[in-house]
């Protein structure tokens, strides 16, 4: 799916369903958005590394004794336009990612740019204002996110009132705007109802309806269809396309999904332990991975194409768990649970090395836009003896 082209289509406010435009002179932030395709946020050396303490008294001392590094130094390109799919296993610092960039957590090192400006620095309610009319977040949990005690019309509504943005009638005519926008018709019956008498799709639909009302640039969707019925995952996947086009969104999909991934992303970033392992187009990621752990992620996700007759899919199984954060291992992280991992890999921790077509891996073995080789399968006692070690393995599937 390529980025939106032919311009951007916020400068257009005369489609049906769009949002009344803030006025810039109200927000602050001086830089316009990006034409698509171009950087519009940027990652740089970001790192966030939280204190591990114990008792009391080294939290009034202020003791550490040691951090949990959950991102640890990545550079992150968001283009206008385009979807992004951030993927990995659970505690792959994915959701920390994306909470640093709409300022929710702090990073310990690294720079953020925004529309051509220094976003680091910003802190405080005030001076993040503007900067969150841009930035927006959609949350895993509807069930969560959602106040039982307001009215759907009430939360979305909410931020604008917190901003003092628009008059009351103004404040309803965006609201009603971005309700019919997230597919939630007609936007007068679901104003004055509550969370309780709505089904899991239709607050997710409220919860995106949230974000578009202060008319953002970027939002992160941290797992936003991971709780909800396959059925309902295609409409909203859909929908979020829809308004991609519509109104030129960026979005950061984060997603433990690689086959879900696959199908909305534009380009896909793998990570793994705090580490960006392997970024690119979302095709050329998943037809030649040229990371170990993007070919194990791969070689495990459904694919529409059946098997060649007669053969069966190798998969590559990852034996063990991810290693603690705390206690990162020296080298190429990823090579205690590698099949290819060689006395390099142990000590030297690999860059990510240009594969081509826009494609990056951090794996010595594609040093030189090389691929990765084929590794026969093993038999169940081989397997068996691998796993005692804690290394992955190959096998048919």
């Amino acid at each position: 799916m390529s980025a939106v082209q032919g311009g951007n289509p916020r400068d257009h406010d005369d489609r049906a369903g769009t949002l009344p435009r803030v006025p810039a002179e109200q927000t602050g932030w001086v830089a316009g958005p990006a034409q698509a395709g171009e950087p519009i946020l940027s990652l740089r050396g970001i790192e966030v590394h939280f204190p591990i303490r114990f008792g009391i008294l080294d939290s009034l001392l202020r003791r550490t004794r040691g951090v949990v590094r959950a991102v640890d130094g990545i550079d992150l390109e968001l283009r206008a336009g385009e979807v992004l799919g951030l993927v990995g296993e659970s505690g792959s610092g994915k959701t920390t990612t994306g909470r640093v960039i709409v300022k929710l957590t702090r990073q310990t090192s690294g720079t953020i740019t925004f529309e051509g400006k220094d976003a680091s620095a910003l802190w405080g309610v005030r001076r993040l204002r503007d900067y969150r009319r841009r930035v927006q977040i959609i949350f895993q949990d509807p069930y969560e996110t959602l106040n039982p005690k307001q009215t759907i019309g009430e939360f979305v509504a909410e931020p604008l009132e917190v901003n003092g943005i628009g008059s009351a009638e103004g404040r309803r005519e965006r609201v009603r705007s971005a309700l019919e926008s997230a597919g939630l018709r007609p936007a007068s019956d679901f104003a004055s109802r509550y969370p309780h008498e709505l089904s899991g799709g239709q607050r997710q639909r409220v919860v995106i309806a949230g974000a578009l009302v202060m008319d953002p640039h970027v939002i992160v969707a941290d797992e936003p269809v991971s709780m909800l019925d396959v059925s309902i995952r295609t409409e909203l996947l859909r929908l979020m396309l829809d308004l991609r086009a519509e109104r030129g969104l960026t979005y950061l999909f984060i997603t433990h999904d690689l086959s879900l991934a696959w199908v909305i992303a534009d380009r896909i970033a793998v990570m793994y332990l705090g580490k960006i392992m392997e970024i690119g187009p979302a095709e050329q990621v998943i037809r030649s991975p040229h990371n170990p752990y993007t070919q194990a992620l791969v070689s495990v996700s459904p694919t529409p194409e059946p098997p060649t007759p007669g053969q069966r899919a190798k998969r590559t199984i990852l034996v063990g768990e991810t290693p603690d954060a705390a206690h990162v291992p020296p080298g190429c992280r990823f090579h205690p649970r590698c099949p290819y991992a060689f006395d390099r890999c142990r000590v030297e921790e690999p860059p990510l090395f240009d594969v081509g077509a826009g494609q990056r891996a951090a794996c010595w073995l594609a040093e030189g836009g090389r691929a990765l080789p084929v590794l026969p399968p093993r038999s169940p006692a081989v397997v068996a003896a691998v796993a005692a070690g804690s290394a992955a393995t190959v096998e048919p599937g």
